[in-house]
């Protein structure tokens, strides 16, 4: 079953996840092994950092805290 479609935000990381997936982990998941196990799979190839980084990002929803509806 699909989940729900990426937002905006979802998208920039995506993009930023091709040139600096370790900060895209960090900007989805904040400070967490997430982070680590990125910058060293990153260290070893780009391909499997990126791959990881792209996991990441579609299979967290929003960071917890993070506002749900727009603000007006």
């Amino acid at each position: 079953m699909a989940g729900p479609p990426s937002s905006t935000g979802d998208v920039f990381l995506y993009f930023l996840a091709i040139f600096l997936p370790p900060v895209a982990v960090f900007f989805k998941r904040g400070c967490s092994a997430d982070v680590l196990i990125n910058i060293l799979l990153w260290i070893l190839g780009w391909i499997p950092g990126v791959i990881h980084a792209w996991w990441i990002i579609s299979r967290y929803g929003r960071p917890a805290g993070a506002p749900v509806g727009r603000r007006y």
